[in-house]
């Protein structure tokens, strides 16, 4: 199997790690990744950023299968146990092929502002288990219990312990593939890294508590790795925490908050889709009614609720839907200015009382949060 991609270019997955993958791509699953933005709103910043979740499923799974090349001549480091054999090579395949399976719309965004506020990767494991789901049927049509594995790669518990990281980690082939993916599709140039050389560096060390872990090797590993923090450090400054991008989120938490009121004194948009209903009051979904929702389901359902009866749910919906965005105003980010924080919010809520606007609706105070790099616990 050959594929084109813009950031990889040819990526041919043979033997085993074809048979995986063709399976998977095959199912429901998998195939809604395609209407699941990677980046939610950020096109609204960066117009190219249009790229999907399932453009970055299939860039993982491409740098899982280059990273067990390249380890493969480091793996006498490694007690026989943790060499990789062929059932984990598949599992690993599988499991960053499908690690982003439970994101729902708009990115990180949807967990942020439900109240049930699950994260993707509880959802993703819960698809993976449900013996409905095809993209079950498919994993254990690959050898029984592979759908167990694979969740439990994806949580961490694997036989082969230093195999969790590889798919959720500090250096992982997510995001060895995210930064470069997104960096591209955005126009920008601060996610660019040195991929080739730092699979080439990687080897294996021994903690002193005995623990095998994927390390860099040496002198000539550091500018690579190096590099690879940096870069996503410059992304989340420079695009994944853009004040345009943010602005827009803070309207469709707006949104939802007054659609649960809505709901809630029986006055809800009559089209609005019963899984959006559920999911802003935090109701529990179950593993169908969570995959319908998706982008494509999140926009035509603004488009509704900007002709909504309901004038604050129509304007918001309005504002989103032709970028009319909230302004910004910046504030100082030392932990010693949080009174002043407080201020400029009793400030700006006093200003939008008095324009008629409700303060807990229109004024928000984002504070957008991420480390480049964290000593494992």
């Amino acid at each position: 199997m050959i594929l084109r991609d813009p950031v990889h270019g040819l990526v041919a997955f043979e033997g085993d790690a074809e048979r995986v993958v063709m399976a998977l791509l095959a199912t429901r699953e998998v195939q809604r990744l395609r209407r699941v933005r990677q980046l939610g709103l950020t096109s609204y910043v960066f117009p190219g950023a249009e790229h999907s979740r399932f453009a970055h499923a299939i860039g993982a799974a491409h740098v899982m299968v280059r990273l067990q090349g390249h380890i493969e001549g480091r793996a006498h480091a490694l007690p026989e146990e943790e060499r990789l054999d062929a059932q984990a090579r598949r599992e690993a395949i599988a499991a960053a092929l499908l690690h982003d399976l439970g994101h729902g719309p708009f990115s990180h965004l949807f967990e942020e502002v439900l109240p049930d506020g699950r994260a993707h990767e509880s959802w993703t494991v819960d698809v993976i288990r449900d013996p409905g789901t095809e993209v079950h049927a498919a994993l254990e049509g690959l050898g029984a219990g592979t759908a167990e594995r694979v969740a439990s790669l994806l949580v961490g518990d694997h036989r082969v312990p230093w195999l969790g990281r590889t798919i959720s980690g500090k250096l992982d082939v997510d995001r060895c593939d995210y930064l470069l993916r997104d960096s591209h599709m955005t126009g920008v140039r601060y996610g660019l890294y040195d991929l080739d050389w730092l699979l080439r560096a990687l080897c294996f060390a021994a903690l002193p508590s005995g623990e095998h872990v994927l390390a860099i090797e040496g002198r000539k590993g550091l500018p690579p790795i190096e590099g690879f923090f940096l870069a996503r450090h410059f992304m989340y400054q420079q695009v994944y925490h853009h004040k345009a991008t943010r602005a827009a989120e803070c309207l469709i938490r707006a949104m939802f908050r007054r659609l649960a009121e809505l709901i809630q004194e029986g006055a809800a948009p009559p089209d609005t889709p019963a899984a959006v209903r559920a999911a802003v009051l935090g109701e529990p979904l179950d593993v169908g009614a969570y995959l319908e929702l998706d982008d494509p389901m999140l926009m035509s359902c603004f488009a509704s609720w900007e002709r909504a009866d309901d004038p604050i749910l129509a304007d918001f919906a309005g504002r989103l839907r032709h970028r009319r965005l909230p302004k910004t105003i910046p504030l100082p980010d030392r932990v010693d200015d949080h009174p002043i924080w407080a201020e400029a919010r009793r400030r700006a809520e006093e200003v939008a009382a008095a324009h008629g606007l409700r303060p807990e609706l229109s004024v928000w105070l984002d504070l957008p949060e991420d480390a480049p790099y964290e000593e494992p616990a």
